[in-house]
């Protein structure tokens, strides 16, 4: 039986599957990842991407932040791919029971999926640091130099920045979810960004499906490995 055919039976089997993903879910939807050779990695700014996505350079610079933040990382009017629907459907036939997501553009949700945990915030999340009144994305994104609340307090994306911790709750519902799992599929990250990468060590099945284009330190550990796009997997499930 060839591997496409057994990760079917093993998704006609399962009734508690979680999907752990990262940037190569939304790759196929148009928006760059951090690592590939167009990436946010690769790209010509003053400063590396990892240190104008710090907490630090937020608050020393803030108007170069936003400048960064709105060119490179708010992905608005991307619209979901067959990744992103074929799990929001497991999710309503009742199969699936989470998506873990490091993704920080809302394609799950805007899918249809419900139980999504974001480990890295969504950009869709926005709220002034003062009065903590809620903005759209949109807001963040027309808003001139440093986006301000009418308070006069400065609005920042609920994503998570570097040297900032993962929210507790999303990474003990993620862990939760994991840990039930009867088919646990990762795909489109190459698990080195920690603590998120660590999740996986959680599950405890024997149904652990790795999909990435390139290898990854878990493949050893993984009952079934696939070194291609989601999009060739996920279109014949």
């Amino acid at each position: 039986m060839d591997k496409i055919e057994i990760l079917k039976r093993w998704v006609a089997e399962s009734s508690r599957i979680v999907f752990f993903g990262g940037a190569g879910v939304s790759t196929e939807s148009g928006i760059p990842d951090f690592r590939s050779t167009d990436g946010l990695y690769s790209q010509k700014f003053d400063y590396p991407p990892e240190t104008i996505i710090s907490h630090t350079f937020y608050e020393r610079k803030p108007e170069y932040f936003f400048r960064f933040y709105r060119e490179k990382m708010l992905p608005l009017g991307f619209e979901p791919n067959i990744t992103h629907q074929v799990l929001a459907k497991w999710e309503q036939q009742g199969k699936l029971s989470a998506v873990v997501t490091q993704n920080i553009d809302g394609l799950h949700q805007k899918a249809g999926s419900k139980k999504v945990y974001e480990l890295h915030g969504s950009v869709l999340r926005n709220y002034c640091t003062r009065c903590g009144k809620f903005h759209s994305a949109e807001f963040v994104k027309n808003a001139p130099g440093v986006p301000k609340c009418d308070c006069g307090g400065t609005v920042k994306p609920d994503v998570v920045l570097y040297e900032e911790s993962l929210d507790q709750n999303t990474i003990e519902k993620s862990v939760r979810a994991i840990y039930n799992a009867d088919l646990l599929i990762v795909a489109g990250t190459s698990l080195t960004v920690y603590p998120a990468a660590g999740l996986i060590n959680y599950y405890r099945g024997n149904r652990l499906v790795l999909i990435n284009r390139d290898a990854t330190p878990y493949d050893h550990q993984a009952d079934l490995v696939f070194h291609e796009g989601l999009g060739s997997i996920f279109s014949q499930l």
